[in-house]
């Protein structure tokens, strides 16, 4: 899944894709590398970032959603925890709603999705978007992912969406320190329980700087250390049972994604 923020804000590519040209180029881009899904994003929710009106945010998704739909065959995600918003974008042609709040018992997501019969990623988040916990504190962080999946698996077979459109994701980073993203990549196969798809976003969060801090970066490479950091994250995650990855460099996430497959699966 390759990241399309249509933003001037987000944590890594905010303004480089903001405008409608900018946006259509870098999703053919993408295309041409191999990406599966692309998923348009028109708010950022990384940490200190501020909400944006429904109105705002249509206004900035709407017309790549539109666009991309009449000349791309690859499905489109909308990420948006807006009911409203995700209503407007499966309109225009998105297929999948990725979700931050995780349906949201209040947000009025679980009849939109149910309604429009789209899959919809269920994502883990402590706290709220834009406004997570300072200190996260878990007791057994994956037995809490787990019962919070539980919880929200059941309150969408009751609003009507059936569990081949449900797909999981643990939050790597909303409302969790290093140590716990780090936790959840070596437990993600615990995750599997639930039996439905896990999509895992690490690409280039704050936490891979972190423990490749104490390095230093060679003036002579063309590729930083956070970024060596995400490719290693990905095939953990692929490795642990993650079916989709989520990220902003598809071309060389494509190439770790084909090694490890030739590794998996040597005929």
């Amino acid at each position: 899944m390759g990241t399309l923020n249509v933003t001037p804000d987000s944590f890594y590519d905010g303004g480089r894709f903001y405008g409608l040209k900018k946006a259509l180029d870098r999703a053919r881009c993408m295309i041409k590398d191999g990406v599966d899904i692309i998923d348009v994003g028109g708010e950022s929710t990384r940490p200190g970032s501020k909400p944006v009106s429904e109105s705002e945010e249509l206004k900035r998704v709407i017309p790549v959603i539109k666009e991309l739909s009449k000349e791309i065959d690859k499905p489109i995600s909308i990420d948006t925890y807006k009911a409203g918003v995700a209503d407007k974008a499966i309109e225009a042609g998105a297929k999948i709603v990725n979700d931050v709040s995780g349906l949201s018992d209040e947000s009025g997501m679980a009849k939109v999705v149910a309604a429009r019969g789209v899959p919809v990623v269920i994502m883990h988040i402590k706290g709220r978007p834009h406004n997570f916990p300072m200190s996260p504190h878990y007791g057994d962080l994956i037995s809490e992912i787990n019962l919070f999946f539980e919880r929200k698996i059941e309150f969408a077979l009751q609003a009507g969406i059936p569990d081949n459109k449900l797909l999981l994701d643990p939050g790597i980073g909303f409302g969790k320190t290093m140590k716990h993203n780090l936790e959840i990549l070596r437990r993600l196969a615990e995750l599997n329980c639930h039996k439905l798809p896990i999509m895992v976003g690490t690409s280039r969060k704050s936490f891979i700087s972190k423990v490749m801090k104490p390095l230093e970066e060679d003036d002579h490479s063309p590729y930083n250390s956070q970024f060596v950091g995400t490719l290693v994250t990905l095939v953990i995650a692929m490795s642990n049972g993650a079916k989709i990855v989520r990220v902003h460099d598809v071309k060389e996430a494509v190439y770790a994604k084909k090694m490890y497959n030739a590794i998996q699966n040597p005929n």
